[in-house]
């Protein structure tokens, strides 16, 4: 899945397959054939491990959208390849649950599966997941992703995986009620300017919402904002740190300031307050371009989107919010091996299929060279009257700050989010909020405070 909580249906298919793929005629054959290569036994540039024997057949796992997205890379690869690729769709939480049996266990595993960038470490760390250094080195693909998505999936200076797609931020608002209320987006900055403008809202009408269900995805998007991570090079728990303490007080602050309400994400209440106007802003990713399309389509038109807030003037305005990835178990034959890294590199590693799968399902890519597709990225989107919303999505996939998962990521999950939702409920000090979540952190881990 592409974000952390992603709707279960962004289908949006603005453009269409069709015009994509035919506007993949750009694309010079010289050029493709150099990026992808047919893949196949007699060709010079196959990928290979012991040998370049490549399997007819591999078996991929994917869940949502996610596993339609590989159906639509196959039908392409095969069109174009001598083999077959099974794309099986799951649920995410039996495919996670079964996948890691079969990881562990050492058999049974498909030869190709996603797997979201939080989860990297743990699966890495087991040493079930196919180094795969060498490939991309050959591939000479590294440089082609963006510098933010690599880092939950290197370990020890080894890649163990490639990059899908990520979430870049920002806050998505109804122009309809900001402009009936007086509110401008181009004034809001920092987190102060987005509460003087949400002031100026009726009391039935919030500024926006603060899932209490995902309260540590709002703390982590504004902790790697700020360019943090939550231990130290030392292994030390890092997440009380001063710029914690501020992201815990701004939320408390808006909170008491009655500018949020607190539905569940992706809740129909959730929905219902966006479509019905009664929240005025949503932070987010860019995954949320596709399912406000699909959710809330008698409001297209009425949409426009914004960098998320500084904490301080002059501040940086980039993170990300979600993102996936596609590995290979090294359980697997080095025949299926080549062939599953051919299929993988086809579809991540090359513009068309990048863009194929952000077109029809918004998986917003990984690939930076896609960036440079001026009439995908600067088209002027309707539904969010006439905005190049996607170009803003890219110009901050640029500038994200890399952010370290690890095994012990639930643990901060978990911590932050029980902790903030008592820091809401029952008025607590946002500084004792997160000393009390590090020091629940440390000791489930057995770590030190910073």
């Amino acid at each position: 899945m592409a974000s952390e909580y992603m709707s279960q249906n962004t289908m949006y298919g603005r453009l269409g397959r069709r015009r994509l793929m035919t506007g993949a005629a750009a694309l010079s054959g010289a050029a493709l054939a150099g990026c992808v290569g047919t893949g196949d036994p007699d060709d010079d540039d196959s990928d290979d491990t012991d040998s370049d024997e490549m399997a007819d057949e591999i078996e991929a796992w994917g869940w949502d959208v996610a596993a339609r997205s590989l159906e639509l890379t196959a039908e392409e690869y095969e069109a174009e390849h001598d083999a077959t690729i099974n794309v099986e769709e799951h649920g995410q939480d039996a495919m996670k649950e079964d996948l890691r049996s079969r990881l562990t266990g050492g058999s049974g595993a498909p030869d190709v599966a996603m797997l979201e960038l939080i989860d990297g470490p743990a699966e890495i760390g087991t040493g079930a997941v196919q180094d795969i250094t060498d490939r991309v080195d050959e591939a000479g693909i590294e440089a082609d992703f963006v510098d933010g998505a690599w880092a939950s999936l290197v370990e020890d200076d080894s890649i163990y995986a490639l990059p899908w797609d990520i979430g870049p931020t920002a806050v998505f608002y109804r122009r309809d009620i900001y402009d009936e209320h007086g509110l401008d987006a181009d004034e809001i900055e920092t987190w102060d300017d987005f509460q003087e403008q949400g002031e100026q809202l009726p009391d039935d009408i919030y500024m926006f919402n603060i899932p209490e269900n995902d309260l540590d995805g709002v703390w982590r998007y504004q902790f790697r904002q700020l360019g943090n991570q939550p231990f130290t090079d030392d292994g030390e728990v890092n997440i009380h740190n001063d710029d914690s303490v501020m992201i815990a007080e701004t939320l408390k602050e808006l909170y008491d300031a009655g500018l949020a309400s607190t539905y569940d994400g992706w809740s129909t209440e959730w929905f219902n307050g966006y479509g019905e106007g009664e929240i005025a802003s949503l932070p987010s990713a860019a995954w949320m371009e596709g399912t406000l399309r699909d959710e809330l389509p008698d409001t297209a038109g009425n949409w426009g989107v914004y960098r998320i807030p500084a904490h301080e003037e002059g501040g940086p305005r980039a993170s990300n919010w979600g993102g996936s990835s596609l590995m290979i178990p090294s359980q697997i034959e080095s025949a299926e091996q080549n062939r599953a890294f051919d299929y993988v590199k086809w579809s991540l590693a090359t513009d068309e299929m990048q863009l194929l799968m952000y077109d029809e399902y918004g998986l917003f890519p990984a690939l930076e060279t896609t960036y440079d597709h001026d009439d995908v990225f600067d088209e002027e989107l309707d539904f969010y009257d006439g905005q190049a919303a996607r170009r803003l999505f890219a110009d901050v996939a640029e500038e994200m700050p890399e952010y370290e998962y690890s095994v012990d990521t639930p643990y901060v999950s978990d911590a932050i989010n029980n902790e903030f939702l008592r820091m809401l409920r029952d008025d607590e000090d946002p500084e004792e909020t997160v000393i009390a979540a590090a020091e629940y952190v440390a000791d489930r881990t057995d770590r030190d405070l910073a």
